[in-house]
């Protein structure tokens, strides 16, 4: 990638050193001209950019309920949410060894709470999960899965990227704030507006203004651990503002410091499932069907999250492949099982991992980082929870465009049948706020145009099997299959 994408980090002044033994020589962290401190700083910042789905996971999942009107208890969700976090980020660091953190999926867990669950028990549906998970681990032992991510032309995999900088772009403004969903009640068109209310108000939205001012600030002027410093300098700024003016809500977590920072972890959850009790309850096709809807949204997602970070911390090929791509699908699809596991949901790669890459993370160890913070929030859950969206959001503003500037040269935009798929994947991600739906909507976009062009025989096997797929997925509500 160009080095502009990289610049605020590789022209920090912390040149690699010669390797220090053997943690560096496991994880290559001088190999990847990397340093261990910017590892541990990528590690923190990749933390607190998703250290919210310690409280929004539970949020989601426990405000719904099963067939039998059961609902999950919170503290357990909490626990769940955060060891299935900590276990699956040191796995991937250890054996895949890229600075990739993962932790229970966001859209994944609605389809779970509004979908499984209403028609099933809770063990029924996390046991739905884990069958997921298995099969994602058998698609990666038989080569499969890896397959499909090699037939994704280089073009496209740029379009991807280029969509995921949009997508957490997105996801950032959102989460701060800075912009919001216009109420149907509104009775306009217009989905998105400015702040709350078509104007930016609240102490919070100036928290996230300021945070994304000093974060390009320090960006700009090549400051290492910029992401890291403004994330700690906002959160302080959240909480003397907190102390001294009325905050009617900073949204999930408030920058408060807890009256008792310790809480122990209720493990109740961890092993409620049932694997087939759900085809019981639903029948063999509607279950297989769950399976398949759970499966294709973990799949995806983490194809396209897997490809955007490795993009972005240059650790990709010339053809846009990454090394050692099996062990990382496979931990991934241990992580979907392992989510199901602990009824925490589906656990998958998080696309905020490049709040890290943006610090400087090119290896595991950066993992082992924050994966080792997660496990301290195992006890410490109130602390982790005290930073506002509003201080680690502008981080993904800044990652978003590092992204972009480093993939949109590289795709050829005068080749229509990739510059149009890779268009409309980019634009789709944010769209419709899903990775998955971007695949889907440009995979099968380039199928349709190489044979509209004459050109079917230059589409890989693995693309026409992927698009058939997506295209059945997508037609589903139709058939009267969901």
């Amino acid at each position: 990638m160009p080095s502009s994408a990289t610049a605020p980090v590789d022209a920090s002044n912390e040149p690699p050193k010669p390797p220090q033994g053997g943690l560096d020589g496991y994880f290559k962290i001088t190999e990847r001209g990397s340093t261990p401190a910017r590892e541990v700083r990528g590690g923190f910042a990749t933390f607190f950019a998703m250290a919210y789905i310690i409280v929004l996971n539970p949020i989601i999942l426990g405000s719904a309920k099963d067939m039998y009107g059961n609902q999950l208890d919170n503290g357990q969700l909490v626990t769940a949410t955060v060891l299935v976090a900590a276990f699956t980020t040191l796995l991937m660091g250890v054996i895949g060894n890229v600075p990739i953190a993962l932790a229970a999926g966001l859209g994944v867990n609605t389809v779970v709470a509004l979908q499984l669950a209403p028609r099933m028990s809770w063990p029924d549906a996390m046991g739905m999960v884990v069958l997921a998970g298995f099969v994602v681990m058998l698609l990666v032992a038989t080569g499969l899965r890896e397959r499909v991510m090699n037939a994704v032309p280089l073009g496209l995999r740029k379009g991807i990227a280029i969509g995921i900088g949009l997508f957490i772009m997105l996801i950032g403004l959102v989460d701060s704030g800075f912009v919001s969903r216009v109420p149907d009640a509104a009775h306009t068109t217009v989905p998105l507006q400015l702040g709350g209310d078509g104007h930016l108000t609240g102490w919070p939205v100036l928290v996230f203004v300021l945070g994304a001012l000093l974060t390009l600030s320090l960006l700009v002027r090549k400051v290492p651990g910029a992401i890291l410093i403004s994330i700690v300098a906002m959160t302080i700024t959240a909480m003397i503002i907190d102390a001294v003016a009325t905050v009617p809500s900073w949204g999930l977590t408030a920058p408060k410091w807890p009256g008792n920072p310790v809480a122990s972890p209720d493990f109740g959850l961890v092993g409620q499932i049932s694997l087939f009790g759900g085809f019981g309850k639903v029948g063999m096709l509607t279950g297989i069907l769950f399976v398949f809807t759970v499966l294709l949204s973990t799949f995806f997602d983490a194809m396209g999250t897997i490809m955007g970070v490795s993009d972005e911390a240059k650790l990709t090929d010339s053809k846009g492949n990454v090394p050692g791509m099996n062990k990382i699908l496979f931990v991934d699809g241990i992580a979907v099982a392992a989510g199901g596991a602990s009824s925490s949901s589906a656990t998958t790669c998080f696309v905020e991992s490049t709040a890290g890459v943006g610090e400087g993370a090119r290896t595991g160890f950066a993992n082992i980082v924050t994966g080792g913070l997660f496990t301290v929030a195992l006890f410490l859950t109130p602390i982790a929870t005290m930073v506002p969206s509003q201080a680690a959001t502008p981080a993904l503003l800044a990652v978003g465009f590092l992204i972009m500037s480093g993939s949109v040269g590289q795709i050829d935009w005068s080749d229509f049948t990739i510059a149009i798929p890779a268009f409309l994947t980019m634009t789709m991600m944010p769209f419709t706020y899903s990775i998955t739906n971007g695949i889907g909507v440009g995979f099968i976009t380039f199928t349709v145009l190489r044979l509209a062009s004459g050109r079917g025989r230059e589409v890989p096997v693995a693309m026409y099997v992927v698009s058939a797929v997506f295209a059945f997925y997508y037609l589903m509500p139709a058939l009267g299959l969901t």
